[in-house]
């Protein structure tokens, strides 16, 4: 919300968290939200309603349920249990909408893996691939700021040269 707020725009794909798929179940995106009632519509046509919220991990989450789910004929297509939860957290449709904006754009995946996956890539070879050197987070920031720093002026020097670049650092 705030990378939007400040005009920035965010690409960051939706979690997949849910193992349901993987056993051949239901899983979230098989059940519609729908925002004005705050409610899920579930794969039977019934609807998952607000329970309560509980806070996870300082994360707010909205549990949701059918009543209908211990009699629904297809229960064991959704969940092992009686009941088929559903969480929510208070903020998804941030995650929702960053989503929609990434269908929406194939091609974001390619200009990253060409753009951000390099940079990353080469700061890890150049730390040595598997740890920083200092400890503690200060110190850590400290080398990871010095590791970017280098990364960009070094790129800045092949892209517009020593002099101009001397320059551009002198104005």
């Amino acid at each position: 919300m705030k990378c939007e707020r400040s005009g920035v725009t965010p690409l960051v794909p939706k979690p997949l968290t849910n193992n349901s798929a993987t056993t051949g179940r239901f899983d979230k995106r098989d059940f519609h939200y729908d925002a004005k009632r705050d409610r899920y519509r579930c794969p039977a046509g019934e609807y998952a309603i607000w329970r309560f919220t509980s806070i996870q991990a300082g994360l707010a989450i909205r549990k949701y349920w059918s009543s209908a789910c211990p009699k629904c004929p297809i229960r064991s297509d959704c969940t092992t249990g009686a009941y088929r939860r559903i969480m929510r957290w208070e903020h998804e449709a941030v995650i929702e909408r960053m989503q929609r904006r990434l269908d929406r754009m194939p091609q974001a995946g390619r200009l990253r893996r060409q753009t951000v996956e390099h940079t990353f890539g080469t700061l890890k070879s150049w730390m040595g691939g598997t740890h920083f050197l200092t400890k503690r987070l200060p110190s850590v920031r400290t080398e990871m700021s010095l590791q970017v720093l280098a990364y960009n002026l070094k790129r800045m020097m092949q892209i517009m040269g020593v002099q101009p670049l001397i320059a551009a650092i002198r104005a």
